[in-house]
Order: C-alpha cells, then structure tokens, then sequence
C-alpha cells in the first residue's frame, strides 16, 4: 500500500503544471493617445525583477512574495514615458492580486507609433497566457528567435521575405545562410500592417529552416538590394546581391545572386571580383521611372548608385551607374567610373570650398535644432501623400545611442537634395539598424506607412539584451500629417 502511495505521489510530481487565466495578475500598458498596448516596456520592481510587455501591451505578474501588497514598478520603454515622483523615480505603486488587472497609460515621445515584434519567439507570450486573443494564428511560436536585416517586395502575387543571420531554439548557431519567408498581402487576405505579419516560413523536408544560399566553404552569407527584373522576353527573375564573410570586415566572395524557382533557393550567377566595390545591387532597391529612364536605386546610406531595371543589365556589373561629383561641370552626374558620393566626401568638397553649398544633396540637418544628422543605413520611396521621394534612415553616433535614432526626411528627387529631417522614433543605449520603409503597406495614398528595423543591443555598448526582443524586427507606423513634421516644410 505504501509503495502504491509513493508510486501515485510521483505521478502527480511529473504531471506538467498549467496556470490558468486566473493565476496571474494582468497588466496592460498602452498608449494614453491611442488606447493601444504598448510592446517594449519594461517594469521592473525595487528588487529588480523585470518583465517586459508583449505585442499587445500585457504582462503577466506572479511573483511569490510580491502578491497582494502594495509594490513599485519603475516603467520604462524606449519612446514612451511616464511623470516622475519627487523622488525622480518614473513609476507607480500597484497592488497585484490573481485574477485581477491594472491598467498604465503612457506617453508617446516618439512620433512614430510601435506597434508589435514582427519576428522571434513569444510574439504574444503574456497574452496567451492571461487567455487574451492575438491575431496571429500561431502567435507564439516561431522556428527562430531571432532575425537580423530584413529585405521584402512583392513577387508573384505575394510578399517575399529575407533576413540575414538567424537565431533558433536548439543551438546558439542558428542559420547563417539567410531565411525566407512569404505572406499575403493585405488586400490579397493578408493581415492589415496594423496587425502583424503571418509568416509562412521556407522549410526543408524535416521541417528545418531552409539554408536560402548554401555553400560548401565557411562564412556566412547575406542578402541586400533584392529587386525583380525582366528579362527580354519579359520573365521576371528575384536577383541581389550576397556576400560571403568571415566577420564583418572580412568579405570572402561576393557577386549576383538570383532566386532559382525549382531547388526554392539562392544561386550565385555572377561571380564579383574585389575591385567591384559597388558595381552590384545593395541595400534596399526602389524602382525609379524618370525623364532619364527606368532604373533600380540603391539606398544604402543613401541613394546614389542606380541600374537600368533589366535583367541583362542587373546581372552586368558595367551597367551600373554612380553619383559623382564633377569639377568640371560643376554639378553631379552619373556616370561609370568614379565611386558615388557619400555623406563625408561631400562635406569635405563643401569645406574645400570644391562644391557650392547650394548644389549639395547629403548634407542632412535636424530641422529643429539645425545639427547635423549622419545616416548610416536608410530606406527611400515615393510616398504620392507628401508628393515626395521620403526617407527612413538610422543615424550613427548620436548623443543618445550609437544606431538607435531614427529620422524622417523629403526630397525632390530620389537621390536628394536632402536638408531637414525629423526624428521618428528613439533607442537610447539600443540600436534599431538597418531600418525599412514597406511602401506596398502603406494606406491612405501613403498618409500612413509602416517601417521595420533590427532591435538589437549589438554596436550598443548596452550589455543587457531584453529578453525575447533583442536580435529581432520592430514595426512602426507613421502619420505623415503629424503636425510635428510640419517642420519640413517651412
């Protein structure tokens, strides 16, 4: 009879534990402007326990000892703040009981709105677990847990993803061949931008993420500047260009790249030599149809080398073209020889007294406080609201992170001239790279767009990751007639 006891106790031992809805105390963080939850905030009690709110806002609080009596939660989140206390602590005290809910309102600094964590594991995980509803079919899991530097365009009749290095559960090496996703758009029975994102991740015969471009040698391989083509018969190909590296200042190999339909992964097709530093796509790609003809540009920093869009000329490195200054003319050109323009060779013509100050197109200010704003990475379209081309670029070395800020800037012309810019969105001590503007979201005749970038504490000089976003994508969404960026205009 005993050992029948004994054999019964350790059974109920192994029986897995589930907390139901009422075991958890719910807090919802949201924006007092908007009523919606807030992703990305962190409470953190005077014991330094801390939790960070989901997607939609919702943490779920049960920590023995801390129940039923009042408790401090310091609040913080990047672009959102609540009133400090006398004491200068930003927080407030709650009285946390299962089953219960709290509701903290916050301001929105930023100008943009954060919406959800697009990629990793957990998307919803507070959530589910007060039994609260999310819009993602599976809404917390995910085969990575992080994803780095997305590209997306549309191609044949859906959305096509790529990003970089990626994370996944059973082992910190991950996927270093680049992953690929498709989803529908939203006119097409796609989520609304507003919501998320369904991703329908490229998986191999064992359900393993799929290597998008094996090799056989070492390094890893990423993507950029992916674009669609045609050919002269009028078939379309997904090409860009990848390289292959052994850390981020060795590069190994690199060329052109193109989407084989039938093995469902990418191909090199043209093999670069290292003197073509920038013969070849990069960055985020945008097709441009002007008075000089029908090009891709590539916005890396900025944009400032282009490609006739064709598949004989994007696969034939001398087909690119640069934005260089010429002494002669007085003015740019583009043309095939010299290296294109960047930030920092400009402003060194535009001290030497080589260039007029008035036919300069990098030299970006902050349109409030008139200093100068360096790009590191951006994203540019033609919104038809602003009528105008508008960039999304991260900026480098501010005073609040070293990649973290992100601007908002105008211009006639795809390559510039661009002058006054406003800060969207902050990091402080974070980085948000690699930063890019979805036009195909965009709503309201492009009143309203949407723009994504890797959250990452790498290149921070932060030594804390937040758990479950680092190493991940953020969406954010932008009203274009925010007053704010009334700014530009004058």
């Amino acid at each position: 009879m005993l050992f029948l006891r004994i054999c019964i106790l350790n059974l109920i031992c192994l029986l897995p534990l589930h907390a139901g809805v009422g075991d958890w105390f719910a807090i919802q963080i949201i924006d007092e402007s908007t009523g919606r939850g807030v992703p990305l905030v962190t409470l953190t009690t005077v014991n330094h326990v801390s939790h960070t709110s989901d997607s939609a806002g919702w943490v779920a609080f049960h920590e023995p000892g801390l129940m039923d009596r009042e408790v401090f939660f310091h609040v913080s989140a990047p672009g959102y703040a609540v009133g400090k206390d006398g004491f200068g602590y930003s927080g407030l005290r709650l009285t946390p009981k299962l089953g219960d809910k709290a509701e903290i309102k916050v301001m929105r600094m930023n100008i943009a709105e954060r919406l959800y964590r697009i990629t990793g594991q957990g998307i919803y995980r507070d959530s589910e677990l007060l039994g609260k509803e999310a819009p993602l079919p599976r809404a917390n899991f995910n085969f990575t847990t992080g994803q780095d530097s997305v590209q997306a365009l549309p191609w044949k009749g859906r959305l096509f993803w790529l990003w970089g290095d990626t994370n996944k559960p059973n082992y910190p090496l991950g996927n270093f061949h680049s992953t690929c996703a498709w989803s529908d758009l939203p006119e097409k029975g796609g989520l609304s931008p507003q919501e998320g994102i369904h991703f329908e991740f490229l998986t191999d015969d064992d359900s393993q993420l799929r290597r998008m471009m094996p090799t056989k040698e070492p390094g890893a391989v990423w993507i950029f500047g992916l674009m669609v083509v045609p050919d002269a018969e009028g078939k379309e190909h997904l090409i860009g260009h990848y390289g292959r590296f052994k850390d981020l200042t060795k590069r190994l190999e690199h060329g052109i790249c193109e989407f084989d339909e039938t093995q469902g992964v990418f191909t090199s097709i043209v093999l670069l030599g290292d003197e073509f530093e920038w013969q070849h796509p990069e960055g985020n790609a945008v097709r441009v149809k002007n008075e000089d003809g029908d090009f891709y540009y590539f916005s890396n920093s900025f944009a400032v080398t282009r490609v006739p869009a064709s598949y004989n000329d994007a696969t034939n490195p001398g087909s690119y073209e640069a934005l260089a200054w010429s002494a002669a003319e007085q003015d740019y050109l583009w043309q095939k020889k010299l290296p294109p323009v960047t930030q920092k060779s400009e402003a060194k013509m535009l001290s030497d007294q080589k260039m007029p100050p008035s036919r300069s197109l990098l030299q970006l200010k902050d349109a409030v406080t008139g200093k100068p704003v360096e790009i590191h990475r951006s994203s540019v379209n033609w919104n038809p609201h602003r009528k105008a081309w508008i960039m999304i670029g991260n900026q480098q070395q501010a005073s609040e992170s070293n990649l973290g800020e992100v601007w908002y800037a105008e211009a006639p012309t795809p390559s510039g001239p661009w002058t006054k810019a406003v800060k969207v969105a902050s990091h402080p001590r974070y980085s948000f790279y690699n930063p890019r503007h979805h036009a195909f979201f965009d709503q309201q005749q492009g009143r309203i767009i949407y723009f994504e970038g890797t959250y990452s504490e790498t290149f921070s000089g932060n030594p804390v990751p937040t758990p479950r976003y680092d190493y991940n994508q953020l969406m954010y969404c932008l009203d274009l007639d925010d007053p704010r960026l009334g700014v530009l205009k004058n």
